[in-house]
């Protein structure tokens, strides 16, 4: 009995083992995919953000160029 009680622990713990290995890899793989998704966004709303203040900075320019002209 004792030999039976061993391989079915060792059987056990191999699937134990596999299965930890398996979920591991599982998790890595979501965390890329999320990592990788928020990237994604953050450089979006970057884009965004630099589009919008470029057309603020350029809104900005003309019309400090109109008010000096103005003033001349």
């Amino acid at each position: 009995m004792g030999y039976v009680l061993r391989v079915r622990l060792a059987s056990f713990f191999t699937g134990a083992a596999t299965a930890s290995a398996l979920g591991l890899y599982i998790l890595h793989n979501d965390y890329k995919l999320a990592h990788e998704s928020i990237s994604q966004q953050v450089k979006s709303l970057h884009r965004s953000l630099d589009r919008r203040i470029s057309t603020l900075e350029t809104l900005k320019h003309d019309e400090t160029s109109q008010h000096a002209e103005a003033t001349e």
